[in-house]
């Protein structure tokens, strides 16, 4: 009997999604990602003054280094890549889905993103989330930042310990906390509650702090799925934050609450 086309379309998918493999660069990213026991590390390229940096890194598990010369590294990276010598090919990490979180506890805090792209602006948020304490930042698997080189070296480490959850879509998985006792705050602009008032409603329970793209916002759907509409006051009579920043602030109001 012939397979149904959307059987064979979600197998295609799901093969692509096991073959693909991201190049981390630099120092940082590539150390922590060597010591990482979750990460399956394929390919290593390091200059010799890279090595010698990576020192006790490089036999934690990792494949044998490439030794290359620096006036002509190998690593298939964009040409503005600041690799600092060093580039681990690996395959991406897999955190699970939002049932990981069903035990998070009182005063938890999550962060979801609504299509925020940038890979900058994603790891950033995954660094501030790591130093606040978050227990997942969560995006959708289309229209999100995926794991990159680039958001690897932004997000500073963090990502090889901050759990990111990519999910299917993003209301439904919105609505899975809110069964779990999460309240949903949605960061908007406009709002007439400030972030203040919003972690005062939601009192001992666990928050999930929703951010939406720069300049679009919140989708429709992820607003009506939110709880309360939030701002962040600021001086004067304009004020804007760029995602990244406005995540970091959020995090930490909710940290201290």
């Amino acid at each position: 009997m012939k397979k149904p086309k959307w059987i064979i379309e979600k197998e295609q998918a799901r093969r692509a999604e096991a073959a693909e493999t991201v190049w981390l660069f630099g120092l940082h990213a590539v150390r922590d990602a060597l010591v990482n026991p979750r990460r399956e590390k394929l390919r290593l390229i390091v200059t010799k003054n890279a090595a010698d940096r990576l020192g006790e890194a490089l036999a934690a598990g990792g494949p044998e280094p490439e030794i290359v010369d620096p006036r002509k590294f190998t690593a298939p990276l964009d040409p503005g890549s600041v690799h600092q010598g060093a580039a681990l090919e690996v395959r991406p990490l897999d955190w699970g889905g939002v049932d990981a979180l069903a035990d998070a506890g009182p005063r938890a805090t999550v962060v979801l993103l609504d299509r925020v792209t940038d890979p900058h602006n994603v790891g950033a948020i995954l660094r501030s989330a790591e130093v606040f304490g978050a227990r997942a930042v969560i995006a959708p698997k289309r229209h999100a930042a995926p794991e990159t080189g680039a958001l690897a070296k932004t997000a500073s480490g963090a990502l090889e310990r901050q759990p990111y959850l990519r999910v299917p879509n993003l209301a439904n998985a919105m609505e899975t906390l809110r069964e779990m006792g999460f309240h949903l705050l949605g960061l908007d602009g406009e709002a007439t509650a400030t972030l203040a008032e919003g972690l005062g409603q939601a009192g001992d329970a666990p928050v999930g702090l929703v951010l939406g793209a720069e300049g679009p916002g919140l989708r429709e759907r992820t607003r009506e799925t939110c709880d309360t509409l939030v701002r962040i006051p600021f001086a004067g009579q304009f004020g804007s934050l760029n995602v990244s920043n406005a995540a970091a602030v959020s995090l930490y109001a909710a940290g201290t609450r």
